[in-house]
C-alpha cells in the first residue's frame, strides 16, 4: 500500500512538474510574440513561411481527399435519417464541428509535431541550441515563436479547407453517385450554421495549434543524454498532444453546448 501511494505521489509530482514546466515554455513563447522585437524579424518571417507551408501546404494531398471521403461518406448515412433529423444541422453538428477540426489535429500531429519534436532533440543532443545562445541568439525567438504561429496558422487554414472541402464535396460526390434527394442540402447548411459554430471552430484551430506546439516542443527540449531518446520523445509528444485535443474538444463542448 505504501508503496502504491508513493508511485501515485511521485507520478502526481511528475505531472504538474511537467505541465508547470509546458506552461512556462508557453509564457516565454507567447511573451516574445507579443514584444516582437525588431531584430530578426525578416528571419522569423521566412521560418513562419516555411513552417506554414510543410504544415498546411504539403498536407494538403493528405487533408483534401480524407476530407472528401469523409465528407461523402457521413453525407450518405446522415440522408438516410433525414425525414427524421435536420441533415444540415447533423452535417454541421458532427462534420464541421466535431470531426473536421479533430481529424485535421491528427493530420497535423502525425505530420508536423512529430518532425518538430524530432528536430527539436536532434539540435538539443547536437547542442546546436547551446550554440545559438552562445552566439547571442534567443532560440525562443528564432526557433519556438515561428513552430508555434505557423502551427497555428495551418490549423486555421487547414481546418477551413477540410470543412469546405468536406461539405461540397461530399454533397457532389453524394448526388453524382446516387439519387438521393439533395437539392435543399446546402441552404440547409447555411440555415444550420450559427456563429457560434465558426466561435467553436476558430477556437479549436488556436488552442489545438498553440498546444500541439509547445507539446512538441517541450519533449524535443526533454531530450538529454543521447539521439535514442528522441522517438522516445516523439511517441510521448505525439500521444500526449491527441489527448490534449480530445481534453480542448471535450472542454469547449462542454462550455458552449451543455
Amino acid at each position: 500500500m505504501q508503496d502504491f501511494v508513493g508511485h501515485l505521489g511521485r507520478q502526481t509530482r511528475f505531472r504538474f512538474n511537467r505541465y508547470a514546466d509546458q506552461s512556462a515554455l508557453f509564457y516565454r513563447i507567447l511573451r516574445q510574440i507579443i514584444v516582437n522585437p525588431r531584430t530578426g524579424r525578416i528571419l522569423r518571417l521566412r521560418i513562419i513561411i516555411e513552417q506554414i507551408y510543410f504544415t498546411a501546404v504539403q498536407a494538403l494531398w493528405i487533408v483534401i481527399p480524407v476530407s472528401l471521403l469523409l465528407g461523402s461518406m457521413m453525407i450518405l448515412q446522415f440522408s438516410d435519417v433525414a425525414a427524421q433529423y435536420d441533415l444540415g444541422k447533423l452535417t454541421v453538428a458532427l462534420l464541421i464541428r466535431e470531426f473536421g477540426p479533430l481529424v485535421t489535429a491528427l493530420v497535423v500531429i502525425l505530420r508536423s509535431a512529430t518532425a518538430v519534436t524530432i528536430e527539436t532533440g536532434y539540435m538539443k543532443v547536437l547542442h546546436e541550441i547551446e550554440a545559438l545562445e552562445l552566439q547571442g541568439i534567443d532560440p525562443v525567438d528564432v526557433l519556438f515563436v515561428p513552430r508555434m504561429v505557423g502551427l497555428v496558422v495551418s490549423m486555421f487554414c487547414l481546418i477551413t479547407i477540410f470543412c469546405i472541402t468536406s461539405v461540397l464535396g461530399g454533397y457532389a460526390i453524394a448526388w453524382a453517385l446516387t439519387t438521393l434527394p439533395l437539392q435543399n442540402f446546402l441552404a440547409q447548411i447555411a440555415k444550420a450554421i450559427t456563429g457560434m459554430d465558426i466561435t467553436v471552430v476558430a477556437l479549436k484551430a488556436l488552442f489545438f495549434g498553440m498546444g500541439i506546439a509547445v507539446i512538441s516542443l517541450y519533449h524535443g527540449l526533454a531530450v538529454e543524454r543521447g539521439i535514442t531518446e528522441v522517438p522516445v520523445a516523439t511517441s510521448r509528444g505525439a500521444v500526449e498532444s491527441l489527448f490534449y485535443c480530445l481534453a480542448v474538444n471535450f472542454i469547449l463542448f462542454a462550455v458552449f453546448f451543455l
